[in-house]
């Protein structure tokens, strides 16, 4: 997901939860019922919240890259022999199945190598 489409997601949500907060005191108020418009509310604050931890985990997602990045290019003039240190700062997991193996990366980052 984009930033501009989280930032307009979290507007719309705000929008409707200022709407039905305005409901919600007409409704108690009036003495009516709220108990729905209460859930609504309960809804959308919970989806408010969940667009916003994907986006502080997307941004550690791209943070590790960056890092990762930039660790591998100050690593470009080193000889290519292998490196244990390297591979467990990098590396999460190797799954091997029959010719081939797929390499995850600690960024996420995933990437399948054929025999």
């Amino acid at each position: 997901m984009l930033e501009s489409e989280s930032g307009e997601q979290i507007a719309e949500i705000d929008r409707k939860l200022k709407g039905l907060q305005q409901e919600l005191l007409q409704l108690v108020n009036g003495k009516k019922e709220y108990g729905d418009v209460a859930d609504e509310i309960h809804k959308l604050r919970e989806q408010r919240q969940d667009v916003l931890t994907q986006d502080a985990e997307r941004d550690a997602r791209r943070q590790r890259i960056e890092e990762m990045r930039g660790f591998l290019e100050k690593q470009a003039n080193e000889s290519l022999a292998y490196d244990e240190q390297l591979v467990r700062r990098l590396v999460e997991k190797i799954t091997v199945y029959g010719n081939r193996l797929t390499v995850e990366f600690k960024s996420g980052l995933e990437i399948d190598v054929e025999r």
